[in-house]
């Protein structure tokens, strides 16, 4: 439906801001047979609606994957619900590992993936030994201490604009490889090792891969260069494996002027 349809027939534009547990979903984007963020949130808001609403989400997060700030939106028909008020009618319609967090009202051409500016992923590492129980699905557990200072001299090499098809799937189909990190850094928070990496957008699995290319190397004594070579390989194969799923969460999205 064009932007002029919408506007004829009295529809409006929700942006919501959400939370999930990844834990149990299959990523993000609707599937056929697997259970998806998407869509249980189309779910919820066909009940309130009775009818079919199409959801658009501005990170594609990958099953296991969990969110704190991913954000979305959709049309709405229904005039009877304050824009505000859609947080608590989605939530009541909503299983336990996933919650709205904010909903507003937004112009009829705002798109919650393409008009992103900025998305921020952290990574979690618990080094407790042992660990607690409960973080097993909310970080990766590596066993050891982490030296910081070290790290830090891997992910200096990430940002900027580089050619990262040595950290992107096999399988993404995405024509160009280059991208613009703004910013990669780790840092310790409440007892876990963060790592912290904003772009405008990301390569499929790429986070995660450069995730386990830097511990990779910091587990066999590579360097920072050695590091960097990686990345000039231009080849998947001469990085390290992809870092498990469940110490990565979408923190945040942003926008230009105010939506």
């Amino acid at each position: 439906m064009g932007e002029s349809e919408r506007v004829r027939m009295g529809m409006r534009r929700i942006k919501l801001t959400l939370a999930y547990d990844g834990t149990r979903f299959s990523g993000w984007q609707l599937q056929k047979n697997d259970r998806t963020v998407q869509a249980v949130i189309e779910a919820a808001i066909e009940k309130i609606h009775g009818h079919a609403v199409s959801v658009t989400g501005a990170g594609r997060t990958d099953a296991g994957v969990h969110a704190t700030g991913q954000v979305a939106h959709f049309d709405t028909d229904n005039d009877a619900i304050p824009d505000v008020k859609f947080t608590d009618a989605i939530n009541g319609n909503l299983p336990h590992d996933v919650r709205i967090l904010d909903s507003v009202s937004v112009e009829s051409d705002f798109h919650a993936r393409f008009q992103a500016l900025s998305r921020t992923y952290h990574y979690y590492f618990d080094t407790c030994f042992p660990g607690m129980p409960h973080m097993r699905f909310y970080s990766w557990q590596l066993k050891r201490p982490l030296d910081v200072n070290r790290l830090n001299d891997f992910a200096r090499c990430v940002t900027g604009a580089h050619d990262f098809t040595s950290f992107a799937s096999a399988l993404d189909p995405t024509p160009s490889k280059e991208k613009t990190v703004t910013c990669s850094c780790f840092y310790e928070s409440r007892g876990l090792v963060v790592y912290e990496i904003c772009g405008k957008s990301f390569l499929w699995k790429m986070v995660r891969n450069i995730v386990g290319t830097i511990i990779g190397c910091v587990g066999s004594g590579r360097t920072a260069e050695d590091f960097i070579k990686i990345m000039e390989a231009i080849d998947r194969r001469a990085a390290g494996p992809c870092a498990p799923a469940r110490g990565l969460f979408l923190e945040r999205v942003e926008y230009g002027k105010p939506q």
